[in-house]
């Protein structure tokens, strides 16, 4: 009796996956491509105007200049107040950033120790401070960190993309192997853009800086991006080297519906945790989790809703012309 009750109940169980497999593999990507795109380059041009007319507020690692960073023992002024104040010593244009309740950064042009000192005791005379840090780069210096961090960014792309291409060498039909690269590199574009489109708002409204720190995240960014495409490629490979599904359009809706559910899932995991950083994890941290939350997020819908169906896409227009 115990028997047949097991076997009834797993019956039920598989017949419940299967029709709830056959419901989710109804779902067509590829049907509904063109709204993707339409959304995504929607955000690319708001990005890329963005980009022109803002442009990018890059910290002293890359511009050179002076941070020195402070704390007030007491209320903290304004930052016109501040700006006041030092303005009588006639040290050139400075600008503030306040973090936290009681700290702030002034960032000026490159002074010596004796300026730096007149800024300091100009301040003690109408307020309680501590110095917390103080520090200075040359504009040669910033010049070659930021020209090498465009080398890296672009030798990472090209790596990327080779990679990819070198992957899928033996797929050769019906898409070609390089074409694979040059989705995934178009993908990665969309990730890296709408973050730095973001931070070029950002730098304009509330004077957030390029950083190291930000650089590494999109880096990263670039990273998560290319490996949850990849995920759903070699699904793609898998499936056609099976001849799972009739066509190739239907092959790439039937492998992001299989690899949906680990790439929601691997992004909602992340996105938690950097969260988590964004509202907890102190100033330091708050825009670096921040970098990765959008680049995360444009990343996994870029994977999911970009990659694929601009495969099919692609393959449409060569059967058109063809």
């Amino acid at each position: 009796m115990r028997i047949y009750k097991y076997a009834d109940s797993h019956i039920c169980r598989l017949a419940l996956f299967a029709s709830y497999s056959h419901l989710i593999n109804m779902f067509s990507f590829t049907k509904y491509s063109t709204i993707y795109y339409i959304f995504s380059v929607i955000l690319i041009i708001v990005s890329i105007a963005s980009l022109i007319i803002f442009g990018l507020k890059f910290g002293i690692e890359f511009t050179g200049g002076t941070n020195i960073e402070i704390e007030f023992l007491d209320s903290r002024p304004g930052n016109e107040e501040l700006s006041s104040k030092i303005a009588a010593l006639g040290l050139g244009e400075i600008s503030i950033q306040q973090l936290g309740q009681k700290q702030a950064v002034l960032r000026l042009k490159e002074i010596d120790e004796a300026a730096h000192q007149k800024i300091i005791a100009k301040l003690n005379e109408s307020y309680k401070i501590q110095e917390n840090n103080f520090q200075y780069i040359g504009p040669s210096v910033g010049n070659e960190i930021k020209n090498k961090t465009l080398v890296a960014v672009l030798l990472a792309l090209l790596a990327i993309t080779l990679y990819i291409a070198l992957a899928f060498r033996k797929v050769s039909r019906p898409v070609a192997s390089w074409k694979y690269g040059i989705t995934s590199l178009i993908a990665l574009f969309h990730d890296i853009l709408i973050p730095l489109g973001a931070f070029s708002v950002l730098g304009k409204f509330y004077n957030v800086e390029i950083t190291i720190p930000i650089i590494a995240a999109l880096l990263t960014v670039l990273g998560f991006s290319v490996h949850d495409t990849i995920v759903i490629f070699d699904r793609i490979r898998e499936n056609i080297l099976k001849k799972s599904a009739e066509s190739f359009f239907k092959t790439i809706d039937l492998s992001l519906n299989q690899t949906l559910g680990r790439s929601v899932s691997t992004v909602a995991t992340t996105l938690f945790v950097m969260v988590a950083v964004f509202f907890f994890g102190g100033q330091t941290l708050k825009f670096f989790a921040l970098a990765l939350i959008i680049g995360i997020s444009s990343g996994a819908y870029s994977s999911i809703f970009i990659a694929g169906p601009l495969l099919a896409t692609w393959q449409k227009w060569e059967e058109k012309r063809g």
